[in-house]
């Protein structure tokens, strides 16, 4: 983990402006979210990646932060496609397609199935030239928000979560509550996060950030300053934020844009990757030490300027 723990917040894109989205009424969700592994073992195999674990109860907004972050990370900061070798390598592409289609598309993904893992092993080459700043092997975890109320009141996961936290595998956790229920779900974060302490998981040594999704339900799309977020926080997740700050994680906010309900469902009708962007960036720059942005070494930025 990086030694700069301060809150997160979006910066704005530059010259980017981003357009109300056109789809069309007829087309129909895809099923975009279907499991692409199923690891039913203590044997996870392609463990040579950086794993991302999400947390977060149904509806929290998971998929949507996840199709976000993809996607700013193939139309922004570089080129993101499938690794090769892996199980999942066709379903990756298959599923990649769907997202980045029905996001530009103003479509929402589907819930994922119950007891079972949605697993996307990319690559993803960033677009600096730095050496500073490598292609990284990302894998995503993403599962149903009904398997994380199963550790509740002393509980247990299913089996094909507790192989991914079981074994020997870098992870990163991206804990999500909506700006909604987050006062439902303090004491279920804890549980959470008591989870990873009995599995040997040093949560001073690990990379966490706490993300309060849906943001664009208080009314703005942004926070007016960083105690807007810290008083939120505090007041809806006073367990969490104290813990939070005890171990010097990180927390921010996340809204997708403007969502309409046309009487078939929600829809976005503007997108707003700022919050991916800040995300990605720290995803990045927890797992490799340099931000994407690294200006590079004094020799390469003399070699740039050329």
């Amino acid at each position: 983990m990086t030694e700069d723990n301060n809150t997160l917040k979006p910066l704005t894109l530059s010259n980017e402006t981003l357009k109300p989205i056109s789809y069309d009424a007829q087309n129909n969700a895809k099923p975009d979210f279907v499991p692409l592994a199923n690891a039913s073992t203590n044997q996870i195999k392609n463990k040579e990646s950086n794993f991302i674990f999400f947390f977060g109860v149904g509806e929290s907004g998971k998929s949507v932060i996840l199709s976000s972050i993809l996607y700013y990370l193939s139309s922004q900061a570089g080129v993101l496609r499938p690794k090769l070798g892996t199980p999942n390598t066709k379903e990756a592409q298959v599923l990649l397609a769907d997202f980045f289609e029905n996001i530009r598309q103003g479509i929402l993904p589907n819930r994922t199935t119950r007891d079972q893992v949605t697993r996307l092993d990319l690559i993803f080459e960033p677009n600096n030239k730095s050496k500073k700043v490598p292609p990284i092997n990302l894998t995503f975890l993403e599962t149903s928000g009904e398997n994380h109320k199963d550790i509740s009141r002393g509980g247990t996961y299913h089996s094909s979560i507790e192989a991914y936290l079981n074994a020997n595998i870098p992870l990163t956790f991206i804990i999500v509550t909506s700006y909604d229920n987050a006062h439902l779900e303090d004491t279920l974060i804890n549980e959470f996060l008591d989870e990873l302490e009995r599995k040997g998981k040093n949560l001073k040594s690990i990379n966490v950030i706490l993300v309060v999704s849906k943001w664009d339900k208080s009314g703005r799309t942004d926070v007016s300053n960083e105690d807007e977020l810290e008083n939120f926080i505090n007041e809806r997740l006073p367990r969490t934020n104290t813990r939070i700050n005890s171990y010097e994680l990180n927390k921010t906010y996340f809204t997708i844009g403007s969502i309409e309900n046309n009487g078939n469902g929600e829809r976005i009708t503007l997108l707003n990757l700022a919050p991916a962007e800040v995300l990605s960036n720290w995803l990045y720059e927890s797992i490799v030490g340099y931000s994407l942005d690294y200006e590079g070494t004094f020799w390469e930025r003399l070699k740039f300027s050329f």
